[in-house]
């Protein structure tokens, strides 16, 4: 059976990629695994999140292969398909609730077709094996657009509680009705509001785009202590603000 797959996006600095961590481990608790997790999001740090440790990333392994090629390096016995193979196949990070696959940034001028290629071939090769695969995207949506995933079940749009960040979300909305994506169901999740509670000129601002708004997590203090002790923020306590009403957003829309 396919899996469901989540994808998450929203602008830079909005609390995206704290959302898909807490998400990911709301998942994991609910026995809901094993999940996928890719981070399609070039300045990576999911994992961080995460409390992951990334020894390659899919950018780096490109840089790996084309220095390998350039100095003839490649094992002998091996072809230079064979060789990329077997160094993508060791992108795979496997934890015990979770296995994740980082893209990264690559160096090289005009890199990141080949890169964002070779995540769609692994997401393809892997995601049959799993119940849920979620992704962090940019707020481009490219990988969506590639077809990275072939079919977005919830679609996640992640803002922060100001009218920027809302009218920066609406563009991304209609960015995926002019694609086509289809998701199967796509809503909004407001991050950081002070106490939980939603300003009447955001709500307005919310209303006159027409988005569909899953929920409201509050601005919480722990994330910030985290984000400062350089600690995986979704392992907070469940007890912690943002991960409660999280899970009630999540439990809202039936995951």
């Amino acid at each position: 059976m396919a899996p469901h797959t989540i994808a998450v996006a929203g602008k830079g600095g909005v609390g995206k990629t704290t959302t898909c961590g807490m998400l990911i481990d709301y998942l994991c608790k609910k026995g809901k695994g094993p999940l996928l997790v890719v981070d399609a999001d070039a300045n990576s740090n999911l994992n961080e999140v995460l409390g992951v440790e990334v020894d390659c990333t899919l950018g780096q392994i490109r840089e790996e292969m084309a220095n390998a090629e350039l100095k003839g390096i490649i094992p002998a016995g091996m072809t230079k398909a064979d060789y990329a193979e077997f160094k993508f196949n060791s992108a795979l990070i496997e934890e015990d609730d979770f296995d994740m696959i980082v893209m990264g940034r690559t160096q090289g001028k005009g890199c990141y077709c080949f890169v964002n290629g070779v995540l769609k071939t692994q997401v393809d090769k892997y995601a049959g094996n799993y119940k849920y695969v979620v992704m962090d995207n940019e707020a481009g949506l490219e990988h969506v657009a590639r077809g990275t995933l072939p079919h977005v079940d919830t679609m996640l749009l992640i803002s922060d509680c100001s009218r920027r960040g809302i009218q920066a979300v609406a563009r991304i909305a209609e960015m995926i009705g002019e694609m086509e994506l289809k998701p199967g169901k796509m809503g909004l999740i407001v991050n950081r509001a002070p106490g939980g509670v939603l300003d009447d000129g955001v709500k307005a601002e919310i209303d006159k785009h027409g988005l569909t708004l899953f929920g409201v997590l509050p601005q919480d203090d722990g994330v910030y202590r985290c984000d400062c002790a350089g600690e995986p923020s979704a392992k907070l306590p469940d007890s912690a603000p943002m991960k409660t009403a999280l899970k009630g957003i999540m439990q809202s829309i039936g995951l």
